[in-house]
């Protein structure tokens, strides 16, 4: 199958691909050859930069798929550890299987003693996202035997290695935020409740693990191990065509996390239920919402690839209820400005035409911050979750073979050539 392009009243074929869903894309990688032009896309929105077997995305049907299977499934009946055996190797595993992989990723919990002193360069008051920017690439100089990308067993020991690890680091960072001490982890947990415990043990005292706490945060996890090529994903593609080392591309992943737009969003939601306050000034800010020449945006709704319900949010809403109930929070005011919210989005002929459905940021921080965590590790625990997403996309792009280095091409619109002038004559 193929399209016919006129550029100049020069007729060119292009390769036409189809997907096993979705719609099919034109193949112009011998644009430029036949024409002499290349695209323009900003954002590349309208650009699919690699093939992939991992995620799929119905923005406009609110459907998200990991390796074919419903979000809302895996997160209802599986574990995050499951659903990071999925998409590592396409498959959900068998019992034996799930045994092995969670024995393994258990057992590289831990990380080098010398992290420890490493972390105590960085000041007191350091942001944790800051601290993992710099401890997850700092992995590479501390396990620099799994750096050989073009050994197969070495990059599945970094893959385990980075699944295990980026939540005791996670945890580490939160501890040296608030001047705690670090907690190890221990081998007779599971993954969620090792990392909570981590977060919030103390020496002094024992600690027991909530197991409705532990749940909600584990299907947090599985909401967002991967979510198709964002702009962190992307990173850790491009970053990885390289040929860099798994653990920087990582690092650059959770870099470009950081940024508001991204991986901030739901500390933003979180921020703007406080700023509206009570349920009562919700019409004011609804009104400004509206308003063309009001700089406020409601955030937590809508979302750039879902033009329906975000299939994540209905999840998220069910578990934030659970996580409230079990902590006793009856009256939280927070969670009446969201409700009163939601209820508007889903009723009001603004929302619903403009397609402003909320979506998972919108609960998430709600959650997150009953079970205690502050708003400066929100996006720290976003990274926990897609370090599996972001390893499954490197691991498929290094194996691809057809892969080659990314090198967008741009419209220059600078200065044409022109001759240099001694500086005394200029």
């Amino acid at each position: 199958m193929s399209g016919t392009f006129i550029f100049d009243n020069k007729s060119v074929e292009m390769p036409v691909k189809e997907g096993t869903i979705g719609p099919s894309v034109v193949d112009i990688g011998k644009l430029y050859s036949q024409t002499g032009m290349f695209t323009y896309d900003p954002g590349f929105t309208s650009t699919a930069s690699c093939e992939s077997k991992i995620t799929y995305i119905d923005g406009d049907e609110g459907v998200l798929l990991y390796r074919g299977y419903p979000i809302d499934q895996l997160a209802e009946h599986g574990d995050f550890l499951e659903t990071c055996y999925l998409l590592l190797y396409g498959e959900l595993p068998t019992a034996a299987q799930k045994a092995d992989f969670d024995y393994t990723i258990t057992r590289h919990t831990m990380v080098h003693e010398q992290m420890a002193r490493f972390f105590q360069g960085f000041r007191r008051d350091a942001h944790p996202m800051a601290v993992m920017v710099a401890s997850v690439g700092a992995l590479s100089a501390f396990y620099h035997d799994s750096t050989d990308i073009s050994d197969p067993k070495q990059r599945m020991i970094a893959s385990m290695r980075m699944i295990a690890k980026v939540p005791t680091l996670a945890a580490m960072a939160y501890k040296y935020y608030i001047g705690q001490p670090f907690v190890y982890p221990k081998n007779d947990l599971d993954y969620t409740s090792n990392f909570l415990r981590m977060c919030f043990a103390v020496p002094c005292e024992d600690y027991k693990i909530n197991p409705v706490l532990s749940r909600a945060l584990d299907r947090i996890f599985i909401l967002h191990a991967d979510h198709e090529q964002n702009a962190s994903t992307s990173t850790v593609r491009l970053s990885g065509s390289s040929g860099a080392n798994p653990f920087a591309c990582i690092a650059a992943g959770i870099a470009c996390l950081w940024g508001p737009a991204h991986g901030g969003a739901n500390e933003a939601a979180l921020k703007m239920l406080s700023e509206i306050g009570t349920v009562d000034r919700i019409p004011h800010y609804i009104a400004r919402a509206k308003d063309k020449n009001d700089p406020f945006r409601l955030m937590g709704f809508g979302h750039r690839v879902y033009k329906n319900y975000d299939p994540r949010a209905k999840i998220m809403q069910r578990t934030t209820h659970e996580v409230l109930n079990e902590l006793g929070i009856k009256d939280d005011p927070l969670l009446d400005v969201a409700l009163e919210l939601e209820r508007i989005a889903l009723h009001d002929d603004y929302f619903i035409e403009k397609k402003l459905y909320p979506n998972i940021d919108f609960y998430s921080g709600i959650t997150l911050k009953a079970m205690g965590f502050p708003t400066t590790m929100f996006t720290v625990l976003f990274a926990v979750a897609r370090t599996v997403g972001w390893i499954a996309q490197w691991k498929e792009m290094i194996e691809d073979p057809g892969q080659k280095i990314g090198r967008p091409r741009q419209l220059y619109t600078g200065a044409p050539k022109r001759e240099y002038a001694p500086i005394g004559k200029r």
